[in-house]
C-alpha cells in the first residue's frame, strides 16, 4: 500500500501516465497558497498531493495537458517553467546532500583519492564536472574497471556527470570538485541515490548499470 494522502488516496499513481509506483520513481506535487503548483521532493507538505513520473519530459506533459488541477481538486496554475524547477530543485537537495556526506567522510574530492577509493573498493559511485579533462575521467573510468574484475558479478560503480565545473561552485562554494566519489554509509548512499533519481529526471543517461545504479559513459 502506499502513502495515504489527507484525502484519503491510497498508492501512488502517476497522473499522466497512470501508472503506480515507488516514492522514489514519483515526485509529490501539492498547491501552494498563492495558487501555484508546488514540487513536495521531501513528501512533507499538507494537503491533497498528486504524483508525477519523475521525468522532465512527463511533468512537461502534465503542465501542457493542464492536468494539475484535476488531480489537485482546485484551481491551480502550472507554467511551463515548472519542469526546469523541479530540475533545479533535485539539484540542490544533491548538492546539499554530497556538503553533508562530504561532513560524514563519505565524500571525497580529488582525482588520486578517487583513483585509490575506486581501487579499494570503498566507492559506491564516481561524479565528474562535465567539462573535466578526458585524460582525467579516462584514468578514473581505468580504475573502475579494474575494481570491477575484484567483484563478485564484475559490475563498474556507476559515473555520473551532471553539472559542469561552474555549476558544481554555484552549488558546493569552496566545495566544488572536477573528480569525486561517494563512500559507503547512509551519507553516501543517499548521494548516489539522489544522483540517480536527477539523471533519470533529465532522461539522459545512457545505460543502467547493474544493481539499479544509473551510469554515464561520456
Amino acid at each position: 500500500m502506499g502513502k495515504k494522502d489527507e484525502d484519503g488516496v491510497n498508492d501512488r499513481m502517476c497522473i499522466v501516465t497512470r501508472e503506480k509506483g515507488e516514492a522514489d520513481d514519483l515526485i509529490r506535487f501539492v498547491a501552494g497558497p498563492d495558487g501555484s503548483v508546488v514540487p513536495d521532493l521531501k513528501r512533507q507538505l499538507p494537503g491533497r498531493g498528486c504524483w508525477v513520473k519523475a521525468e522532465r519530459a512527463i511533468v512537461d506533459k502534465a503542465v501542457a495537458k493542464k492536468l494539475f488541477g484535476r488531480a489537485l481538486k482546485t484551481d491551480v496554475k502550472a507554467g511551463p517553467e515548472l519542469g526546469a524547477e523541479v530540475d533545479r530543485l533535485i539539484a540542490v537537495q544533491l548538492g546539499g546532500m554530497m556538503n553533508m556526506a562530504r561532513k560524514a567522510g563519505q565524500f571525497i574530492t580529488g582525482s588520486s583519492k578517487v583513483d585509490q577509493a575506486v581501487r579499494a573498493l570503498a566507492a559506491l559511485a564516481v561524479f565528474h564536472a562535465t567539462d573535466a579533462a578526458a585524460d582525467g575521467v579516462r584514468k578514473i573510468d581505468q580504475a573502475r574497471k579494474a575494481s570491477s574484475f575484484l567483484t563478485d558479478d564484475e559490475t563498474e560503480i556507476p559515473s555520473f556527470r551532471l553539472f559542469s565545473e561552474s555549476e558544481l561552485e554555484g552549488l558546493l562554494g569552496s566545495n566544488a570538485f572536477i573528480h569525486a566519489a561517494a563512500l559507503a554509509g547512509q551519507a553516501g548512499e543517499g548521494v548516489v541515490k539522489r544522483a540517480i533519481m536527477l539523471e533519470k529526471y533529465r532522461g539522459d543517461s545512457q545505460m543502467m548499470a547493474q544493481g539499479g545504479a544509473r551510469q554515464t559513459n561520456q
